[in-house]
């Protein structure tokens, strides 16, 4: 038996704000789109590099409020990429953790949080 990667689900509301945050800020990519029809719910998957995550606006998919942990290699280059953005709802830092991790979180605007750590 083999247990290969994980993809997280998380819950979104509005689709625009959506790509705003996890496209335009985060600088993740869409991967697809699907509907089952043109005005039922959004599900899609945005990646930046080997990290997938699926967002849903389906109610019974995901919990709004949920988090999730990114490992990152060079979190302070991360940290100046999202500053320099100048995203009006957001202005994470990075901070040392007791248990020996750096890291910065970020909400996204249906109240998931994102922790990217090194």
């Amino acid at each position: 038996m083999e247990l290969n990667r994980t993809t997280p689900i998380l819950r979104i509301f509005d689709e625009e704000k959506a790509k705003e945050f996890y496209v335009g800020y985060l600088g993740f990519k869409v991967d697809w789109e699907h509907r089952f029809e043109a005005d039922m719910p959004l599900y899609l998957q945005v990646s930046r590099g080997p990290v997938e995550l699926h967002l849903s606006e389906h109610h019974g998919d995901c919990t709004p409020g949920s988090a999730v942990r990114i490992g990152v290699k060079d979190l302070p280059e991360l940290h100046q990429e999202l500053t320099a953005k100048s995203y009006r709802f957001s202005r994470p830092g990075i901070e040392d953790q007791p248990w020996g991790t750096k890291e910065m979180s970020v909400t996204d605007p249906f109240g998931n949080r994102i922790v990217f750590y090194e």
